[in-house]
């Protein structure tokens, strides 16, 4: 096990100006489950395959441990890779597969058998250890692909959309799997996703790109909590968070659409001009009688027993003609079920001024944070 760190790390495609990673300062401490996420074209897997040196890195340098592994051939990196298509071999079994490394490294029968007996055990294997790829379902082969890193015994796992493969039932339960078995193990582990509700769940810590700059790096929740600009915020949480454009009116206001929506203080007297709200479909609630508040139709409610989800538009858009931009054209309150909101219906929602994320449209920081 080690520490992993990327210092000014870069990489540039051959033919491409822009770098797919750009200045990565990223470190992962040892024993850590770190997932990077983004979008598609984020630089998510390049920034992992130049860790396990499948990519060159341009500029800046790559550590495992104490040592510089920036020029090391990825043979000699002591690591372990999980490929997206698992990459078995489809005339070997499942403990043929799972010993191939260990063979090629010339190790003792018996080191391997027990290795992949160890590793069969832990992955609930034992049953088809004799059995070819071909006659295992997708979660078995994912757990050889990853019976195969576990027997090597690396310092560093690196796993790159391990589970992107599966249908949404397994991929719920794998993840859980292995979340507990890298915790089992203690093995620094480098896990590469675009689904975010995926890194969430998974994560010690999470690292979140775009367009091959590094984002924002911290735990899950406080990635939920205090997003550091825009595009975090925007892009963490399901369904994701209300962004509304609106203009500073001091003394704790703003005004979105006309209407005035109380802030934080701070935050209001942090910008004179255009801002963009960022509230939680959660910290929404529906106006009593008599209260002012945002005023939506609603769309589409799904009620899913305890609490519902609406889907309203504000008053006032037209969400198929109207586009503003990185706003969101719809607006997402989780309320208490059984409201017996219909689709049409005019509602008001207020939000707790504490609860809504302030940040300056143009330059997409943070100014202030929900308590």
């Amino acid at each position: 096990m080690a520490q992993v760190r990327f210092e000014h790390a870069e990489h540039v495609y051959p033919g491409m100006q822009r770098p797919a990673v750009s200045d990565l300062e990223l470190t992962i401490e040892d024993g850590e489950f770190m997932v990077l996420v983004g979008p598609s074209g984020c630089g998510k897997s390049t920034s992992l395959r130049m860790l396990a040196g499948l990519e060159q890195v341009t500029s800046g340098s790559v550590w495992i441990g104490d040592h510089d592994v920036t020029q090391v051939a990825p043979k000699d990196r002591d690591i372990a890779m999980v490929f997206q298509n698992y990459a078995l071999y489809p005339h070997l079994t499942v403990a043929e597969n799972m010993a191939f490394a260990l063979k090629i490294a010339r190790f003792s029968k018996a080191e391997r058998r027990a290795r992949v007996a160890d590793a069969a055990r832990l992955l609930d294997l034992e049953e088809v250890l004799d059995r070819k790829p071909k006659a295992l379902s997708g979660g078995q082969r994912q757990r050889v692909a990853m019976g195969r890193a576990i027997v090597r015994q690396p310092q560093v796992f690196c796993m790159d959309e391990p589970l992107s493969n599966l249908d949404a039932k397994l991929r719920v339960s794998t993840r859980t799997q292995i979340a507990a078995l890298q915790r089992r193990l203690g093995v620094t582990t480098v896990y590469v996703t675009h689904d975010q509700v995926e890194a969430m769940t998974m994560g010690d810590r999470v690292a979140v790109m775009k367009d091959g700059v590094l984002q924002q790096v911290d735990t899950p929740l406080a990635l939920y909590d205090r997003p550091a600009n825009l595009f975090v915020a925007g892009f963490i949480g399901s369904p994701a968070m209300n962004l509304l454009a609106a203009k500073t009116a001091g003394d704790g206001r703003a005004v979105v659409d006309g209407i005035e929506i109380p802030i934080d203080r701070t935050a209001s007297a942090a910008s004179s001009g255009a801002v963009t709200l960022g509230i939680r479909p959660e910290s929404w609630r529906v106006a009593g009688a008599g209260e002012t508040g945002y005023p939506v139709t609603v769309a589409v409610v799904e009620e899913l027993g305890a609490d519902a989800f609406v889907y309203a538009t504000p008053a006032g858009i037209d969400p198929v003609t109207e586009q503003a931009g990185d706003v969101l054209p719809q607006v997402v309150a989780r309320v208490e079920g059984r409201q017996q909101l219909r689709p049409g219906q005019e509602i008001r929602l207020v939000a707790d001024p504490r609860a809504i994320h302030v940040f300056d449209t143009e330059t997409g920081a943070r100014l202030s944070r929900a308590e």
